[in-house]
Order: structure tokens, then C-alpha cells, then sequence
């Protein structure tokens, strides 16, 4: 029998990558061996996620906010976060989750469109995981048309008073800080959404975690209720104004998401392979099987196509060049192939692949919920299908 070759050795993926960012996908990959994939079975069996020890764990690593600049920020490039997320979620999206509303939309939103106080006040401590933020935008009516959001921001005198409903919002329950989008009369909406910094411990404020779920077990995730909460004028994100602030922080994550998905793909990818080439099945090792090998090619060749994606994105994303429709293209492709992936794995390891013992079925349940969160599969057709021909098609 010939030598194996990985998936990354097929299609010669680490020379892609700098030093530095080679370096953090190692240590990344590491932690997730020494300290994540120990316990995330149970933790997903138990639908729980010990998030504020992990979370200081993780601001240790320097995967919090990691492609920010200055106020305690890694500052690392895009595709170094990239990478990272790419690891974190070979363990399971809801690591990456928990990485990517913190970094990518709480924090992000606060770095880009917050006043200085803002700034020196969060970001340094959500940097190193001693503060939790959460992304409150989508409502229990109103995911893909954030537009219509029924939230509101009410001025009196000099404050603004919130009242509204989010909805599967991550970390939502352990949050120190909630970023919160509301209409406002500012201006005729959608151009008058503005986002607002909340602490989570002002009067009026809840976040009641969601349970029963079947997907993202192991990440907490929770609904906001704003009943008259009272803000200062200075909680107002300043340079947000309309859906182009959360908007663009969704960007954000779902880059996170492209890089992510393939970090799924490839664990259930390793595993079935690991298991064809120790399972006999009539007397020889399943990968024998010429069945066994055309699915295992095939999926091999889209975890290779995705990586190559992901990689050249981030190359672009770190030029400043990368566009909102290439950014749909990459989530697009990338999730989709990746939960085809993990279901083609399961039927190579049989009925093991129900089970907890292997990472297979947690990875197909899990992204369910990736291909539908920060833009379901449809959305990101239609912003394709926009930039190919001209003409919007979402209404």
C-alpha cells in the first residue's frame, strides 16, 4: 500500500500560506486539540458551553478581535484570522461562533463605528475575553430584510429609550455588552437605523437563553428584550447610520464563515477517511472499496476548491480589494459543499456516523445553522445573481 497523502498535500495548500499565518493555524489547531476536543462532545450533548472560561482562553490565544487594530487588538491580517477560524471550527462552529460575534460584529462595530470612549471602554477588555459582547439585529420577523425591524430607539429629553425583541442571538445570555440596532426618527427607515452600545445590566434589559435546539448545541444562544431601556446620548454609535453598519459587520463574519466551513468539511473529511482505512467490510478496509474512493475523491476535490477559495479571498480581503458579492460567493460556496460533505461522510461511517464518538453528525447539525445565518443559501444567490446581471431580484 502506497504512503497517504492529505487533502492539504494534494493540492499543495500550506506554501500558500506566510509563515506568521502558518504558525497561528498550528497553534490554534493545538489548542482545539488540547483543550476543545477533549470536552465538545459532552458540551454538545449537554447543549451547554462553559463561554466565559473559554472566552479568556481564547483572549489569551489573541483570537479575539484579531484582525483590529490597536486598543489591546491582535492586529493580525485577514487571512491569519482566516485561518484561525478555519481551526476553531474543525472543532465545532460554535467555537467559531462564539470567535466571530465577538470579534467580527460586537467588536467590529464598536472599532469601526464607535465613538473613542466607546473604544477605550470595551474593546480593550473584550480583547482579552474579560467582557462578552453580543450582535443584536435579527428579530423574530425580520432576519434576511433587516429593514423592517420593529425595534426602536426613542429619544426623551437627552436619551434614547429602546423597546424591541432580537432574536438567535449568539452569546446573548453571558454578554456584558449587547450592540443593539433600532429605528429611529432620524431619518425615514431604513436610513434611520442607528446602532446602539448596551450594557447588559441597565434596567430593562434581558436575554432569556434559547434551548431545545438540535444545532449549535454547544454555543449559547439567546433572545434580547429591550422593555424601556434607558440610554445615554453617548451610547449611540456615531459614524453608523443605516443598515450600512450591521451590514457591513456581517461582512465581516461571514468571511469568518468561509474559512470556517471548510474547517468543518475537513474533519469529517479526516475522520471517514481514518475510518474507510480501519473498517473492514467483507473481509478488506472499506477504502478499498472503489464506491468508498470515488466519494472520498470527490469530496476531496471540494475541500481543496474550498480552501483555494477561502485563501485567495483573504489575500484579497488583506489588499482592501474583496467585495460584498465575493464575500456571498465564498459563504455561498463554501457552506454549501461543506454540509453535502459532512452528510456523504456520515454514509461512510454507517451508523457510527449518528453517533457523538465521531465529530460527523455534530458537524451536518451544526451547519444547518451556518448555511442560514448571516445570509441564508437564497440571499447570497440573489447578491450573485444581482452582480451578474443587473437587476435586483429580492423583491
Amino acid at each position: 500500500m502506497s504512503t497517504a497523502q492529505t487533502v492539504a498535500q494534494l493540492f499543495a495548500l500550506d506554501p500558500l500560506l506566510e509563515p506568521e499565518e502558518l504558525a497561528i493555524r498550528d497553534t490554534v489547531r493545538q489548542f482545539g486539540v488540547d483543550r476543545l476536543r477533549p470536552h465538545i462532545g459532552d458540551w454538545f450533548e449537554e447543549g451547554r458551553l462553559p463561554v466565559r472560561e473559554l472566552a479568556t482562553e481564547l483572549g489569551s490565544l489573541g483570537a479575539l478581535g484579531m484582525h483590529l487594530d490597536g486598543y489591546g487588538c491582535p492586529g493580525m491580517s485577514a487571512s491569519a484570522y482566516g485561518v484561525a477560524c478555519m481551526e476553531l471550527e474543525a472543532v465545532d462552529s460554535g467555537i467559531r461562533s462564539l470567535v466571530s460575534v465577538q470579534g467580527s460584529l460586537a467588536m467590529f462595530s464598536i472599532h469601526h463605528w464607535g465613538s473613542e470612549e466607546q473604544k477605550q471602554e470595551w474593546l480593550p477588555r473584550m480583547a482579552t475575553g474579560q467582557a462578552l459582547g453580543c450582535f443584536g439585529l435579527t428579530e423574530p420577523d425580520f432576519g434576511s430584510n433587516p429593514a423592517g425591524m420593529r425595534t426602536n430607539a426613542k429619544r426623551d429629553g437627552d436619551d434614547w429609550v429602546l423597546n424591541g425583541t432580537k432574536m438567535w442571538i449568539t452569546n446573548g445570555s453571558v454578554a456584558d455588552v449587547a450592540v443593539v440596532w433600532a429605528q429611529t426618527d432620524l431619518a425615514e427607515s431604513p436610513a434611520g437605523i442607528r446602532g446602539f452600545v448596551v450594557p447588559t445590566d441597565t434596567p430593562g434589559f434581558s436575554a432569556p437563553e434559547i434551548h431545545k435546539k438540535l444545532s449549535l448545541r454547544a454555543s449559547v444562544t439567546s433572545e434580547l428584550v429591550l422593555d424601556d431601556v434607558r440610554l445615554p446620548a453617548s451610547a449611540m454609535l456615531p459614524e453608523a447610520a443605516g443598515l450600512r453598519g450591521p451590514l457591513t459587520a456581517l461582512g465581516e463574519a461571514r468571511f469568518g464563515i468561509i474559512f470556517g466551513s471548510m474547517g468543518a468539511a475537513r474533519d469529517c473529511l479526516e475522520t471517514a477517511i481514518v475510518y474507510a482505512q480501519s473498517r473492514e467490510v467483507f473481509d478488506k478496509p472499506l477504502a478499498g472499496y472503489q464506491i468508498t474512493q470515488t466519494k472520498i475523491a470527490d469530496m476531496a476535490l471540494e475541500v481543496g476548491k474550498g480552501h483555494l477559495l477561502a485563501y485567495h479571498l483573504g489575500r484579497l480581503k488583506d489588499r482592501g480589494e474583496i467585495t460584498p458579492e465575493q464575500v456571498s460567493t465564498g459563504k455561498l460556496n463554501n457552506v454549501r459543499e461543506a454540509i453535502a460533505i459532512a452528510r456523504e461522510c456520515r454514509t461512510i461511517l454507517g451508523a457510527n456516523g449518528i453517533t457523538l464518538e465521531y465529530p460527523v453528525i455534530r458537524h451536518a447539525n451544526n451547519l444547518e445553522s451556518v448555511l442560514t445565518y448571516e445570509g441564508t443559501s437564497e440571499v447570497h444567490q440573489l447578491t450573485i445573481g444581482k452582480a451578474l446581471t443587473g437587476e435586483g431580484a429580492f423583491r
